[in-house]
């Protein structure tokens, strides 16, 4: 993490097309924000909410089945200038990082603010955690989020396709992560010579 040691888990659910066919002019929006604000180390804050898509406010079969989301509860979430204020609110302008697993959840969220004429919220700088995660194993392929969660030999938290159990288990990745990358980085063992001053030693000889 960067100065203040600041920064903020996003995991978003969008809308999805049914299986058919778009309709005409769709593009995703978010219905589910999962944020999870850390500074030093420690959760300052958790928010989770649905959110109201407004282009296209029914969902499709295909998106609540995936997701496992009702109607009701989507028509019962706040609004993506509330979700935007909200962000907003959370950045405070101190930037620190934007963590996601993924690029989506940033693109979306461009999208969907640039749709509704609203002010991008976020100002720190944007990590992609799975493009880490693929750097730092070296792995062919962009590993799933509770995936690369299993490979460590933990489980995720709550609910897979849960915005906010999904923030979570991203931060529990990146401190997993960042604390390989700690252990890569220690110092070679010292040697007998470096750990005694052999001048000393010598003298109570002399």
């Amino acid at each position: 993490m960067e100065k203040k040691n600041r920064a903020i888990f996003i995991d978003f659910e969008f809308t999805m097309p049914d299986r058919q066919g778009r309709k005409k002019g769709f593009y995703q929006e978010i219905i589910e924000a999962g944020i999870v604000l850390v500074e030093n180390g420690k959760i300052l804050e958790e928010f989770s909410s649905f959110v109201v898509p407004t282009r296209f406010p029914r969902l499709s079969e295909r998106c609540k089945s995936f997701l496992n989301i009702t109607q009701k509860q989507v028509d019962g979430g706040i609004s993506l200038n509330e979700l935007v204020n909200k962000l907003k609110s959370m950045d405070n302008q101190q930037p620190g990082l934007v963590i996601t697993w993924g690029n989506m959840d940033m693109k979306v969220l461009r999208h969907n603010c640039q749709q509704a004429g609203l002010k991008f919220p976020l100002s720190g700088k944007e990590v992609d955690l799975s493009m880490e995660y693929k750097r730092f194993f070296g792995d062919q392929n962009q590993t799933g989020l509770w995936k690369a969660v299993q490979e460590y030999g933990r489980e995720g938290t709550g609910r897979h396709h849960r915005a906010l159990d999904d923030a979570l288990t991203t931060y529990h990745i990146y401190k997993l992560v960042e604390k390989d990358k700690q252990y890569l980085k220690q110092p070679k063992p010292t040697t007998i010579g470096d750990r005694i001053d052999l001048s000393k030693l010598f003298n109570n000889f002399a």
